[in-house]
């Protein structure tokens, strides 16, 4: 049941950040195709919810590591 939990937790905890940066990416990058002159300011609020997806990814991975090593 243990590694079942585990399974899960990695499974839906790598997905839904690479849905999210994937979404992401393609978002910032029509929206700088659209105004170019907004440039700077779409890639540091897309750079901010690019780090903030990965750390959901990080966070999964760290409560599966934890829960693989401890009885």
């Amino acid at each position: 049941m243990k590694l079942l939990a585990i399974a899960i937790i990695m499974g839906v905890g790598t997905i839904a950040p690479a849905i999210a940066i994937g979404w992401i990416g393609s978002r910032s990058a029509e929206a700088i195709g659209r105004n170019p002159e907004a440039a700077s300011k779409v890639q540091t609020s897309m750079i901010l919810a690019l780090a903030f997806a990965e750390v959901i990814a990080i966070l999964c991975l760290l409560t599966s590591v934890i829960l693989k090593f401890t009885n």
